[in-house]
């Protein structure tokens, strides 16, 4: 038998239908879908240390099951120090199975251990239909050992998906457990 994440499981089975019948869709191949998660992050101080950018790497690839690549800066800048071609940053760019593990992981594990959390922010979308917001610590990943962590840094996650509108994809994302802070209008 082979195996299938809990997430993809429950899109086919739970959430095509309820979104179906919620937007009134002709036919199952207009419901939204998740097209990949991006999780991005920016490591300004590996100008000076080279170090950052090898533990960046190494903690991305752990938290999402992946290899993580380094980004590199585009052009020169001299008040920053900053070369054309160095590394600046780490980012993985997650599809299919991996996609669904690390959204399971995310949602049930690692924002219930973000201090005061109160929910996500429903103003990250960008008017197509894709969202994005900042988590704080990577240390909320149980994945990573808080005792050999050198810095703590934050990073992007961005989710991109088939919708045509924010409404669409707020839905769907809310489908899949995201916790959306209660807004009162």
């Amino acid at each position: 038998m082979e195996y299938t994440p809990r997430l993809r499981e429950q899109y086919q089975n739970e959430i095509v239908p309820a979104l179906k019948k919620q937007f009134d869709y002709k036919s199952v191949m207009q419901v939204p879908k998740l097209v990949k998660i991006c999780v991005n992050q920016g490591l300004g101080a590996a100008i000076t240390d080279k170090k950052m950018i090898d533990n960046g790497v190494e903690e991305m690839t752990l938290i999402t099951g992946q290899k993580a690549v380094p980004t590199t800066s585009k052009k020169d800048i001299s008040n920053f120090k900053l070369r054309r071609n160095m590394p600046i940053g780490v980012r993985v760019t997650l599809r299919g199975d991996n996609m669904y593990e690390f959204l399971d992981r995310l949602v049930a594990v690692a924002m219930p251990r973000i201090r005061d959390f109160r929910g996500i922010n429903d103003k990250g979308f960008d008017g197509r239909g894709n969202y994005t917001f900042g988590v704080t610590e990577q240390i909320i990943f149980p994945e990573i050992d808080i005792d050999k962590v050198s810095h703590i840094n934050g990073m992007d996650i961005t989710f991109v998906t088939s919708a045509n509108t924010d409404k669409e994809a707020l839905a769907l994302l809310k489908e899949f457990g995201l916790p959306f802070k209660n807004q009162k209008k």
